[in-house]
């Protein structure tokens, strides 16, 4: 029996869909989100929980420090290939944003003289609260 070779013939399947959005990916993410919160992935929750934002069919993930940076590199496959079967978008690119937390310059407040003079600042009216009621920070 001789075989009868067929030319392959390959179907493209991005041609007929959409590109990722904005707006489809805050529809999508209620139903990602709790497909990590079902699997007990807290970790994973909390990065989805942060800005993702979508930029000319680039989905950016802003995380805080390089543990988040890692965890957010591990579920990249299943948050993509999520985002694609809810979204029914095609393909799109996928970076991920260290944003690092920026040390406060002032001074760490110890005592309730440092403490009271701080809110003082931050609300003046304090002050003439302590005046006419009498009040003292120091026992």
């Amino acid at each position: 029996m001789e075989e009868e070779k067929k030319p392959i013939e390959f179907v493209s399947t991005t041609e007929n869909q959409k590109s990722i959005t904005q707006e489809l990916l805050e529809q999508v993410l209620p139903f990602i989100k709790e497909q990590f919160k079902s699997e007990g992935k807290n970790l994973e929750l909390a990065i989805l929980n942060q800005a993702l934002q979508v930029q000319e069919n680039e989905l950016v993930v802003e995380v805080m420090g390089h543990v988040q940076e890692e965890i957010a590199q591990k579920m990249k496959p299943e948050l993509i290939r999520l985002i694609r079967e809810r979204a029914g978008v095609g393909q799109f690119t996928f970076s991920i944003v260290t944003k690092e937390e920026i040390a406060t310059q002032s001074s760490k407040l110890y005592t309730d003289s440092d403490k009271f003079r701080f809110l003082t600042e931050k609300h003046p009216a304090l002050k003439e609260f302590s005046k006419r009621f009498g009040l003292e920070t120091d026992y």
